[in-house]
């Protein structure tokens, strides 16, 4: 099964100039969603995960699968004033903008085996700044994982 094939590319979306790479084909499919997630778990086997984090807004459809998977918690990690409780914040730089995402103080206890997870991986802002608050409060990153990688050689602008 190709999963690029359930990836579709939406021209000047959210801004013009941006191909936004659209994964609902994906999750409409029951065994696309059932390949990408074994493929997301080949790698973590015999590696233990405590908690797996969920970037907003598309990486939390993935991270709750993974998470139950891996009989794992999971954490989501969102933008800010989305979080009911106490947070800590990340500011980082987009290729399109900056913004900021907050985590629950409480969300990961010090020694925690964390995997963290987003759709896409872009310049590697959103990743880095998810790392930075997971370390804050003492997780260890066991990995990150994403659906696609994007090349910046051959897609100018892209999300």
């Amino acid at each position: 099964m190709i999963l690029e094939n359930y990836i579709r590319d939406i021209q000047d979306f959210p801004k013009k100039g941006i191909t936004f790479k659209d994964i609902t084909p994906l999750l409409g499919n029951p065994v696309a969603v059932k390949e990408c997630l074994s493929m997301l778990v080949k790698g973590l086997e015999g590696r233990p995960v405590d908690k797996v984090v969920g970037i907003e807004s598309r990486g939390f459809f993935f991270a709750t699968l993974l998470a139950r998977e891996l009989n794992a918690g999971f954490v989501p990690v969102r933008k800010p004033g989305k979080l009911p409780f106490a947070t800590l914040s990340s500011a980082y730089e987009l290729e399109y903008g900056t913004d900021t995402l907050e985590i629950h103080t409480d969300a990961i206890r010090a020694g925690e085996k964390v995997l963290i997870h987003d759709d896409v991986l872009a310049t590697g802002g959103t990743a880095s700044a998810v790392c930075s608050l997971v370390e804050k409060l003492g997780g260890e990153i066991v990995e990150c994982s994403f659906i696609m990688e994007l090349s910046f050689d051959t897609i100018p602008k892209s999300v």
